[in-house]
């Protein structure tokens, strides 16, 4: 259950199929992302791969000498552009590989369209996600819903994405989805009808306890996305923005040039690696000791190179020291930048109160500390905003709330007219009415209790004391408990024995928060196996975006584009 892996061997597969020689790799704007997540330049170098070049691009020269491998989403205009390029060939031969199902009837156009036979083979190689992490992947899909029902395309492209992950994991799981939320169902369905079209597909070896697939919505927990956060990977999503694995550091304050975008790809970073679930202290002392490990292994300006094999063992050890001397200024300034907008913006306070706001059940305490918070004028315009969001879910329908003199204070602080609006869009998107589960207050004594002792023990420290809504829900699945009159199965038969593959799709969008929480799971649970996947990966700023364009408050459509097909055939 390693999705990495799995789009890796995709890849590795389309090359070796290819044979020796000079190669070409030709994508699309959503492939290029999909390869460049699992894969650096320079491995795939490594495999004769010489040129990449996008199929879109009108310039490209002709190159007889090169194979082309392409590697395409099945879409109308990638089929377009495939017919155009096979007309007028630039490269010797064609490996062409889609990402999902392609039909029958444009399979014969391509093949009408290769008059001079140029085509070597035509497969489906299912690489359609973005693999993130090992055990998380994400679509990339923004504003996913209108209202409370589907964005049409983007109800086509989550489910194409979603059976690529069941494919390339060769997994035909049983499906159980959230009741709460039409979505989630109908994304159910959609998922379903394919498996069921496509059965010689899944046609995968039987195991004894059969996988599973839980469709779950955003909109069940608002609060997580919308919480600082203190580990490695969640962090820089939060306060400086992953995309795709790549940070833009173009306005760090005196940032050298070669890192205005730097890459962090646990793949082929060890330290980042190490360090992706660890907290903001342990990754301050880590970064020291890999200084000190850096200085000890610097080779000394005055080392004598008097005899062959002292140069010989300087040439060995530099482009270890060199590829070593990169991940030391890469962390160092990341972490750096990390370390100046914490307290620039006050974060440890700032998170300290939304924590209580998240997990703790005390009105006056609550709202004395976001007062405060919203009269210090170092908290920045986002925090203070996200503090009044928070309060407004955590105390809705309290009898004494004191929204509406929070607003007022926002609007005192000169908080823009935008910002203002999606407080109200937030509880629109994820509040009481909208909830199926319940994301606040345990009405039975006996999770109340438990409750209070979480409380007491087991609590790192007072900045992650949340846990997401998420682990809760995948806890009960795993125990057997997660009840179905809240998340029934689709179809009539169900699980008798407790799951052991388990892949768990977010609609409108899953958190690093959550992939941390999926990853202790599966570290703790032998036997169990996890993959979290989400419509994309949010940081507060995009779920907002989502809430926005959901709620219909933006100004503009900003929707990802995911170019889609309706015709699903082999």
């Amino acid at each position: 259950m390693n999705v990495t892996l799995a789009v890796k061997q995709y890849i590795s597969k389309m090359i070796e199929n290819s044979g020796p020689g000079m190669k070409v790799l030709l994508m699309d704007k959503e492939t290029t992302s999909i390869v460049s997540v699992v894969y650096t330049q320079s491995e795939i170098l490594q495999k004769e791969v010489y040129l990449f070049e996008r199929i879109d691009s009108q310039n490209r020269d002709s190159m007889k000498h090169l194979k082309a491998i392409c590697f395409l989403r099945p879409t109308k205009e990638n089929v377009e552009h495939l017919i155009q390029e096979l007309r007028r060939p630039k490269y010797s031969v064609y490996f062409i590989y889609f990402s999902n199902v392609i039909s029958k009837s444009e399979i014969k156009a391509l093949a009408e369209a290769d008059e001079q036979e140029v085509v070597a083979e035509v497969q489906e190689f299912y690489g359609d996600f973005i693999a993130v992490n090992p055990h998380v992947f994400s679509l990339n899909l923004h504003g996913v819903a209108r209202g409370r029902g589907w964005e049409p395309s983007m109800l086509s492209r989550c489910t194409q994405g979603l059976t690529s992950v069941l494919l390339a994991l060769k997994k035909c799981p049983m499906i159980r989805y959230q009741l709460s939320s039409d979505m989630s169902k109908r994304l159910a369905e959609s998922v379903k009808q394919i498996i069921t079209k496509e059965y010689e597909l899944f046609d995968f070896r039987k195991t004894e306890v059969p996988p599973l697939l839980l469709i779950l919505d955003r909109s069940d927990d608002a609060i997580t996305p919308l919480l600082n956060q203190w580990t490695y990977q969640a962090m820089v999503h939060e306060l400086l923005g992953l995309n795709n694995n790549r940070i833009d550091l173009s306005r760090v304050p005196g940032v050298s040039k070669d890192l205005r975008e730097v890459v962090l790809s646990a793949e082929n970073d060890e330290f980042y690696a190490n360090n992706l679930y660890l907290n903001f202290g342990e990754i301050g002392t880590n970064i020291k000791n890999l200084m000190e490990d850096f200085q000890k292994k610097k080779p000394k300006e005055q080392q004598k190179l008097e005899s062959i094999s002292d140069m010989k063992a300087f040439v060995d050890n530099y482009p270890q020291f060199k590829k070593m001397s990169g991940t030391v200024s890469k962390h160092v300034t990341v972490v750096g930048e990390l370390s100046r907008l914490v307290s620039e913006r006050q974060l440890m306070e700032v998170s300290e109160v939304e924590q209580d706001l998240a997990c703790q059940n005390d009105h006056s305490n609550a709202q004395q500390n976001v007062r405060r918070m919203l009269q210090n004028p170092r908290v920045a315009e986002v925090d203070a905003v996200r503090l009044v969001m928070l309060y407004a879910l955590r105390y809705e329908r309290h009898s004494s709330s004191i929204l509406p003199s929070l607003m007022e204070e926002l609007s005192k602080r000169g908080v823009s007219e935008r910002h203002r609006r999606m407080v109200q869009s937030v509880v629109e998107y994820g509040g009481k009415r909208i909830r199926g589960s319940d994301l606040i207050t345990p009405t039975d004594a006996v999770a109340i209790t438990k409750q209070f002792f979480k409380g007491l023990k087991g609590v790192e420290n007072v900045y992650t004391q949340h846990r997401p809504l998420l682990h809760d829900t995948l806890d009960q699945l795993i125990k057997g408990r997660l009840k179905d009159s809240q998340f029934p199965y689709l179809g009539p038969s169900s699980l008798r024995d407790r799951p052991q593959d388990i892949v768990v799709f977010l609609i409108g969008g899953a958190t690093y928060e959550e992939a941390l929480a999926v990853y202790n799971l599966n570290r703790n649970t032998p036997g169990v196996r996890i993959v979290l996947g989400g419509s994309s990966i949010h940081n507060t700023k995009s779920f907002l975006e989502e809430v926005m364009l959901s709620t219909g408050h933006s100004g503009g459509s900003d929707r990802a584009q995911g170019s889609v097909r309706h015709g699903y055939r082999r």
